[in-house]
């Protein structure tokens, strides 16, 4: 998995969507959200609030669908369209679906060689979900573009900071249990971004616009 694969992992940490996602610093992440007019009111919203990266998961039948249809209705929105991403990617046939949708990036919860092997042979940045150091350095040898820490809140700050004194090149995205309490204290560790889903869909107005902006003003 190591040679051909890093060699592709390394060219797509230089891609726009690596950069976007580095500047952006969260990713929404929006979970089996239905019906699609409420799925696409929220992403219309939270785009309209700063959101610049969003993660649609298939782990829905509609999956394909809905990021299909949230592509189209970011398309308008300025020079840069946001990125809207495949979650809970843990299959080769989700991959392929996918990337049928026009998935930006694709995210697991989990390190499985093969369905990074066909991310990255599909030029698809691909961000594998790790716990341990082991498992993190795995990924990132694989190719991975980002490396997902989940469940973050298990972890915890100290760990990514721990983490970044023997491995400071792995860019890691926080994940899991993320909200406005400890998001800001990821980031100030080290985590390029973090991905927030609950605290983001079950917030009201107010306290969405709130937590993207303490994201936006993290160290």
């Amino acid at each position: 998995m190591e040679s051909a694969s890093n060699s592709a992992g390394v060219h797509l940490r230089l891609s726009g969507v690596a950069e976007l996602v580095r500047r952006a610093r969260l990713i929404a992440i929006l979970r089996r959200i239905s019906p699609a007019a409420r799925l696409i009111a929220l992403v219309q919203e939270l785009a309209d609030v700063g959101v610049r990266a969003f993660e649609i998961t298939f782990d829905a039948p509609s999956a394909g669908d809905d990021l299909a249809a949230c592509r189209e209705i970011l398309a308008p929105r300025g020079a840069t369209r946001p990125l809207v991403g495949a979650g809970t990617v843990r299959t080769e046939a989700q991959l392929r679906a996918a990337v049928d949708a026009g998935a930006d990036f694709g995210v697991s919860p989990v390190l499985d060689a093969a369905v990074m092997r066909a991310a990255l042979g599909a030029g698809l940045p691909f961000i594998p979900g790790a716990y341990t150091p082991t498992e993190v350095e795995a990924a990132w040898r694989g190719g991975a573009t980002f490396v997902k820490l989940f469940p973050a809140s298990s972890l915890g700050p100290e760990h990514v900071r721990e983490l970044r004194g023997p491995m400071p090149e792995i860019e890691t995205i926080a994940t899991g249990g993320i909200d406005a309490s400890n998001a800001g204290a990821f980031l100030a560790a080290g985590a390029v971004a973090v991905g927030i889903g609950s605290a983001l869909v079950r917030a009201d107005p107010d306290d969405r616009r709130a937590l993207i902006r303490a994201v936006s003003l993290a160290p």
